[in-house]
């Protein structure tokens, strides 16, 4: 089933930027070594294959899921084969003590990427997921950047996300934040990061869910207002590769909005997706009714789908990958956009942060409400948007 099809696109957005610097990121991989944290999942496996392909020197991968980096390694031997370097993977949390002794080890590397986050809208629900969107996404990084840098280490990535970009919701918020304490981290580290697009069918998300759903022989739901921008997963890890590389000291990549990348509707991509299987998307009044007639229907060739409109807390209207106040320069790559920081950073507010977090873990007394009120400090503009109903509530 052809990705690009289903997202309504007939190209991949990077050839010609891959093309015309094929040889200068060739020579930068086969001469580094390179670590990837949260190898595993969907973006972390998709860097790994990229930086895997043009023979490194040495290519180390983290992730806490032993099932998935099982797989990775599978993957990888039955598409890829070897390299002539070292290619190693642990199974560890890069928050843990067991971590700091590998890299202690097996360091010290020319490239780290971070894919590791939390990176589901889903997980501001409840204040102890909260609480490890903020350990992950923020502190986890702050914690592997100080401990790469150094002499050796050429640049530190880190993924952010599009909605990272005029925030409306808590996992945004804390890639915002996570930029913000980068900023201050530059002044001692070159560093680079790359907001992008929903990746299509990756793990865990709507689309990956269509899977699921088709192959458990259940309705499938999704919302009808919603738009949204994707990238295969294969051009998230050749994004993430380009800025890791080539990004100079703060600068975030992004994809250009061209002809090549339009927005889509989760519905829309359902039906295509429905019918290159060979069903009907048979639309239903309500959830019960997509339950109650799965089996009649799926006998029909037809699949019960239940479309909504939007209500739930975090969605934001339209998708954007840069500020008006942020500096771009759309000149360098034919493809991608490139936004230029200065390392200017509120110490005292990011001391705040910092301190309000450390009293809120102490206190063992966690309320949600408390970090949606840090999050409006850190973030003036926040745009969050509460309804009382989370993404667990639908189908």
């Amino acid at each position: 089933m052809d990705v690009l099809d289903l997202i309504g696109r007939t190209s991949p957005l990077f050839d010609s930027d891959l093309n015309g610097l094929k040889d200068k990121l060739r020579d930068l991989v086969e001469e580094s070594r390179f670590l990837v944290i949260g190898g595993a999942g969907s973006i972390g496996q998709a860097v790994t294959r990229e930086v895997f392909k043009r023979n490194p020197k040495a290519l180390h991968v983290v992730d806490i899921s032993e099932n998935n980096m099982v797989e990775l390694v599978r993957d990888i031997r039955s598409t890829l084969g070897y390299i002539d370097g070292e290619f190693k993977t642990f199974a560890v949390d890069c928050g843990s003590s067991e971590f700091d002794v590998l890299f202690a080890a097996e360091g010290p590397y020319d490239y780290v990427f971070n894919l590791s986050a939390l990176k589901h809208v889903r997980s501001e629900k409840d204040p102890y997921t909260l609480m490890r969107m903020i350990e992950v996404n923020i502190f986890n990084t702050l914690k592997t950047l100080r401990m790469a840098s150094g002499s050796v280490l050429r640049n530190y990535f880190c993924v952010s996300t599009d909605k990272a970009a005029n925030p409306v919701n808590m996992m945004g918020g804390s890639k915002r934040i996570m930029e913000m304490f980068l900023m201050r981290e530059s002044l001692v580290q070159n560093l680079s990061m790359a907001r992008f697009a929903n990746v299509a069918f990756s793990d865990g998300s709507l689309l990956h869910g269509f899977k699921q759903r088709f192959a458990k022989r259940q309705p499938i739901s999704a919302p009808s207002d919603v738009k949204r921008y994707f990238v295969t997963p294969q051009e998230s890890g050749e994004l993430c590769l380009l800025t890791g590389l080539l990004g100079d000291n703060r600068e975030i990549f992004f994809p250009k909005l061209s002809e090549k990348l339009h927005l889509v509707s989760f519905s829309e991509i359902a039906g295509k997706y429905l019918q290159e299987l060979g069903y009907e998307p048979f639309e239903c009044e309500t959830e019960d009714v997509a339950r109650d007639r799965c089996s009649e229907l799926i006998k029909q060739k037809k699949w019960p789908c239940f479309f909504f409109e939007s209500d739930t807390t975090g969605e934001k209207d339209f998708e954007e990958f840069f500020t008006a106040e942020e500096i771009l320069n759309l000149d360098r790559f034919s493809s991608i956009g490139v936004i230029k920081n200065s390392s200017t950073h509120d110490k005292e507010k990011l001391e705040h942060f910092e301190r309000r977090i450390d009293q809120i873990s102490s206190s063992q007394i966690w309320k949600r409400e408390d970090f949606v009120n840090l999050f409006h400090e850190m973030i003036p503009d926040f745009g969050h948007k509460e309804t009382g109903k989370f993404l667990d509530q639908r189908m």
